[in-house]
């Protein structure tokens, strides 16, 4: 008698898809600066949609059509901008395009037109740029370095292991229980501690950086990565959702599985432009 195949359970779920989109996802950056630029247009545009449907859902009219072309058209500007095939004045059309979401919520007949003008200001804001900013550490002056990219990634994987590892084992004091009552004041500094350490073995092999950089980015992301989980949280609760969205099994949407990375970049594009790398 056939035996029908039992369907897998969350944590198979998130296994399965965290290896599979893993392998994707570091290939993508690791292959070529044109896997990599599709790879986070599609993350944007994904992005994007999924923060406009939570709003829409709760009764709010962002400009959904209007929000997704700026973002990707400023991703887009970005990436040939850093890659040398535009040169910078090109981003002085950003402004009056950001000014033309007024003009078309004239032709909407919408309820609270700026409310609706704002929210879509502010997922191109929280979403977009930060994805657009993230062509300022993948491009060197001379070439594209995915060692950066993928440096940073780990540093966020291994902050969030490090987190996860030391709060399940020593946990006691709530880091921010009004927004996240899992996180602790021990995860955190178990986070900091194996991002230090990841940061010191990516200088050995990872050398578009040197060593004090990676230990700043690894100090960084243990900070605004964690920032950056508690938005997106934050942006859950006044929501009322659990999950940003379903598209990853066993993980939920884009927001969810990018939380910390979006809030660091800005962070970790200051420091390096500042230290001059």
């Amino acid at each position: 008698m056939e035996q029908t195949k039992k369907p897998l359970n969350n944590l198979q779920q998130r296994v399965l898809a965290g290896a599979i989109g893993g392998v994707a996802f570091v290939g993508a950056i690791y292959f070529s600066e044109w896997t990599f630029f599709l790879l986070f247009l599609l993350l944007t545009v994904l992005g994007l949609l999924e923060f406009y449907r939570l709003l829409a859902a709760k009764g709010f009219q962002p400009n959904r059509a209007i929000g997704v072309l700026l973002g990707s058209g400023l991703y887009v500007l970005g990436f040939f901008v850093k890659r040398g095939d535009l040169s910078n004045d090109w981003l002085f059309i950003l402004p009056p395009v950001m000014l033309l979401v007024l003009v078309a919520e004239l032709y909407r007949r919408k309820d609270a037109p700026f409310t609706n003008v704002a929210l879509t200001l502010v997922g191109v804001f929280y979403i977009a740029a930060p994805f657009t900013l993230l062509h300022a550490l993948a491009f060197l002056p001379d070439r594209y370095s995915w060692q950066i990219i993928l440096g940073v990634m780990f540093l966020i994987w291994s902050s969030d292991t490090g987190a996860y590892a030391a709060g399940k084992t020593f946990g006691k004091n709530k880091l921010f229980p009004r927004i996240s009552p899992g996180k602790t004041w021990e995860g955190w500094v178990g986070g900091v501690v194996l991002s230090l350490g990841v940061a010191w073995l990516l200088a050995q092999y990872y050398t578009d950086l040197p060593l004090e950089h990676w230990l700043g980015v690894a100090v960084l992301v243990s900070i605004f990565g964690v920032l950056g989980d508690l938005v997106e949280s934050m942006l859950k609760r006044s929501l009322d959702v659990k999950d940003s969205g379903t598209l990853i099994p066993g993980h939920g949407g884009i927001l969810d599985r990018f939380d910390s990375l979006i809030l660091v970049i800005p962070f970790l594009v200051a420091f390096l432009e500042l230290v001059k790398r």
